[in-house]
């Protein structure tokens, strides 16, 4: 299904995840750093620098405002999807090891910039704050232009 914005895909988010996506949702918007903002990018809530504040945007096609953070409500799971630990191996293991430090059951789930929330009462929501505070977006606009997503 094609979503017209953020609202309606968080609407169609399975009720069993519904409330946890919100919450990690309102926990991006309280801490990404201004000049970022949130639309619907590739089908999902994404965070991105917007092409008022870097027009040249991303490279896969005209018109696309570079993506920093994209959230998703999969069948067995929400991804949570952050190019910065792709594009940045110290941010990685500062992650790795701050969750692993939590303490959960569950180990963690992760592919190269997306991390997996299986188990809704296992998601840092503290954690994802500081990383989302991490990087603001000159410098993930620097990072691009140096290649690290190319």
């Amino acid at each position: 299904m094609e979503y017209k914005d953020v609202a309606q895909y968080i609407d169609a988010v399975p009720e069993d995840k519904r409330a946890a996506f919100r919450t990690l949702r309102e926990t991006i918007l309280a801490n990404l750093p201004e000049g970022f903002s949130e639309e619907l990018n590739y089908g999902m809530p994404g965070y991105v620098v917007p092409l008022s504040k870097y027009f040249q945007g991303y490279h896969t096609g005209k018109g696309i405002p570079l993506p920093f953070i994209g959230l998703a409500a999969q069948k067995h799971y929400i991804s949570f999807y952050h190019l910065g630990i792709y594009a940045r191996n110290d941010l990685l293991e500062w992650f790795k090891e701050a969750y692993a430090s939590k303490g959960f059951t569950h180990k963690l789930d992760m592919g190269k910039s997306c991390i997996r929330f299986k188990y809704i009462d296992e998601i840092p929501f503290d954690l994802i704050a500081e990383l989302v505070k991490k990087i603001d977006p000159d410098e993930w606009i620097a990072m691009y232009e140096r290649g690290h997503l190319r």
